[in-house]
């Protein structure tokens, strides 16, 4: 790890565009200020963590989600015609149907 010493209101950059400047220094807390371009993502590290770890368990799928969601698609589409397009299936199934340029009313 490298460690940086600095006074409010000095900085240091990371990269090109990255830009961390110490803002206030009060007893066991320091407020830094973070200039990055949008596409950089800034999160605190406990928040990091706690998205990984819900990003792992949502990736990791029970062994029987396959079958159950596989179930729910076969209820959900019970007694509709074989060949029913997807807007009637919607329709069907209580789901909101908005009209656009591509609906048959247009």
């Amino acid at each position: 790890m490298l460690v940086l010493s600095r006074r409010p209101y000095e900085s240091f950059r990371i990269g090109h565009d990255v830009v961390i400047t110490v803002l206030e220094v009060n007893g066991d807390k320091v407020r830094i200020g973070i200039d990055a371009p949008p596409q950089v993502q800034v999160h605190r590290q406990e928040i990091y963590d706690e998205v990984q770890r819900a990003n792992a368990d949502a990736a990791a799928a029970s062994p029987s989600a396959t079958t159950d969601l596989a179930r729910a698609v076969r209820g959900a589409t019970k007694g509709l015609p074989a060949s029913a397009p997807a807007s009637d299936a919607d329709a069907a199934s209580g789901a909101d149907v908005v009209d656009g340029p591509g609906s048959p009313e247009n």
